[in-house]
């Protein structure tokens, strides 16, 4: 049984599956880059530790939220890395949102010691941590999965085992992809209404009528058409996650034409000082270009 947790990585997802953890009685330890991230956690019971290493040798499992596949394996494998403090071999469990290229390859390495790598990426964002609402999508060892899913039972009310290395990642993928896509259709959506003079809300209303409308366009819309872009996946880290998947295709010479061209406007957006914006922020985007296109 799982008693002690490592969360290797506290920005908003992490801090949220720590306190998430602590609440619910795990000996929770939380290592961030940057300290003061993980400092603040041990107002809500968690313990500070001062490196990756020293999260494993405390923890009975080692979940990493960190920005991409060089982060994992930077705190996987560099100084003071997972890897080094690995003596009673805890079972590691990544909830990044990376290439499966990259999982394969980081499951690999740790196998060479014989200790256990899942992938576990996630969706929803912090306030479904907080409330034990996220979706999960494992792969690797079954068994090792089994022997922690009481952990993932805490913050999870939907749990997807898929198989083998580098599926659960691959998956993700794939549902980022379909964020993407809602995010920019709602944005355009909203943009034709107000071209129109047909107010917003009146799109929506119908739109959520239907078979078509969705979480985003229920619980995130009514916030776009009021410039409510508070932050809970940035549309900086969505466009890293676009890049991903654009990238993920190229080896087997797929060219996925919407992804390429919704990457673009990530892109140019993100260059527009929007990074910091939630990712359905991209409807500032879409409306400064029309106007732009307009003008």
């Amino acid at each position: 049984m799982i008693k002690s947790v490592g969360v290797v990585g506290t920005g908003m997802l992490g801090a949220a599956i720590a306190r998430r953890l602590a609440q619910a009685g795990h000996k929770v330890f939380v290592y961030n880059r940057t300290s003061q991230k993980a400092l603040d956690l041990t107002s809500c019971g968690c313990v500070y530790a001062s490196s990756p290493k020293e999260v494993a040798q405390l923890s009975d499992l080692v979940i990493t939220v960190v920005r991409d596949g060089s982060a994992v394996l930077d705190v996987s494998f560099g100084k003071d890395g997972i890897i080094h403090g690995c003596e009673t071999a805890p079972v590691i469990a990544d909830m990044s949102t990376i290439s499966p290229m990259d999982s394969v390859k980081i499951n690999k390495r740790f196998e060479e010691h014989n200790i256990v790598w899942l992938g576990t990426p996630v969706m929803g964002g912090p306030d479904a941590a907080a409330d034990g609402r996220l979706v999960l999508i494992a792969d690797g060892d079954k068994a090792s999965f089994d022997g922690i899913r009481d952990v993932f039972d805490v913050l999870c009310n939907k749990i997807h085992y898929v198989g083998k290395s580098g599926t659960a990642h691959a998956v993700k993928l794939c549902m980022n992809m379909q964020i993407a896509s809602l995010a920019v259709s709602l944005s355009e959506g909203i943009t034709l209404a107000r071209i129109m003079n047909v107010p917003p809300e009146t799109f929506l209303d119908v739109l959520n009528s239907t078979y078509f409308g969705t979480g985003m366009s229920r619980n995130k819309a009514f916030k776009m058409i009021n410039s409510q872009y508070n932050a809970t996946f940035t549309l900086e880290n969505l466009t890293k996650d676009l890049n991903i998947i654009c990238d993920t295709a190229k080896p087997s010479d797929v060219y996925l034409e919407m992804s390429q061209t919704i990457l673009s406007m990530y892109t140019r957006a993100l260059s527009g000082g929007m990074g910091d914006l939630d990712y359905t922020g991209i409807l500032e985007f879409v409306r400064q270009n029309t106007k732009s296109d307009n003008s």
